[in-house]
């Protein structure tokens, strides 16, 4: 008897960017019509491709049978419409295929349910650090959109600077804080939501340590159409881990090391310009435990 875990099945469209990709595939699935680029993707990871023309026609049997097969691995199947965002991991529950949370909607689903203890627990001073370095680079008056405005604490500070700013956020719960304090928010997922613009700089404060390296490879490739001048924060440290800390509910974490993060802006389009090391604000504990501080940077389009 096979008592290994269902496979994980990585639904993605036709067009997918090798960015989508962030995780080790066995084998790479495709209908007739996404062949080229099912054979694409399958070039670059290594792996075998198998074209599937009843995928279409009969997707929960194709399906059935790929995870049947796959026991414990994950694979990436191109061309099954169930009716889902794509990409989407899912799992068959015994009523049908459902969409697996990812680490990042679990961390958006923490924000969602304890948005006013995590303005509690945040210093109550914006990233000054951070700003210092936007404003040495645009002036006042420049449109910036921010990735993640949470709370609102650094909109304030670009604002009473002279900024015009965009504030966005993935949260429900974080707008909704925004307009009661009478500002203008937008939801704008940074994973799945065009940026629109152009603008003159994109701002992102402690927002990018949640994404994986795949999708902070994919958001930083759209910031760079986006606008000419990036400023951000993540943290300082090495690996993945989720965390309890402050909010007694989890959010994932991802932490950088400086010289993967300057390769990566290259690889991405951006140009380095500064890229400081930051301790925690005195009197509140680093988090997650691997984290040995921030990563403050701001970068232009090369």
């Amino acid at each position: 008897m096979n008592l290994m875990c269902p496979a994980r099945i990585l639904l993605l469209p036709g067009d997918v960017q090798d960015t989508a990709v962030g995780e080790r595939i066995a084998q790479v699935y495709a209908a007739t019509f996404d062949a080229a680029a099912g054979s694409r993707l399958a070039e670059q990871l290594g792996v075998q491709l198998t074209v599937l023309p009843d995928l279409v026609r009969r997707p929960d049997a194709e399906l059935q049978a790929i995870a049947d097969l796959h026991r414990g691995e994950t694979v990436v199947v191109l061309g099954a419409d169930l009716g889902l965002k794509l990409p989407a991991v899912v799992e068959h529950t015994g009523d049908g295929w459902t969409r697996v949370p990812t680490d990042n909607e679990l961390t958006l689903a923490t924000y969602e349910q304890a948005a006013e203890r995590f303005r509690a627990s945040i210093p109550t001073e914006a990233n000054h650090d951070l700003i210092d370095l936007l404003a040495d680079a645009v002036p006042p008056g420049a449109r910036v959109l921010e990735l993640g405005s949470g709370t609102g604490r650094d909109a304030n500070e670009l604002e009473r600077r002279g900024f015009t700013v965009r504030r966005t956020d993935a949260t429900e719960a974080f707008l909704e804080m925004m307009r009661a304090d009478g500002h203008t928010a937008d939801p704008l997922n940074a994973l799945t939501d065009d940026f629109g613009g152009p603008y003159d700089a994109v701002f992102a404060d402690a927002v990018f340590l949640h994404f994986d390296r795949a999708q902070l490879t994919a958001v930083l490739r759209k910031a760079v159409r986006a606008a000419p001048v990036l400023a951000f924060s993540t943290k300082e440290g090495s690996g993945e881990e989720w965390s309890n800390r402050h909010l007694d509910l989890p959010r994932h974490f991802v932490l950088w090391q400086e010289q993967p993060l300057r390769e990566l802006l290259t690889t991405t389009g951006w140009t380095v310009r500064h890229l400081i090391h930051s301790e925690p604000p005195p009197g509140k504990p680093r988090f997650p435990d691997r984290a040995t501080g921030w990563l403050q940077a701001l970068a232009v389009r090369a």
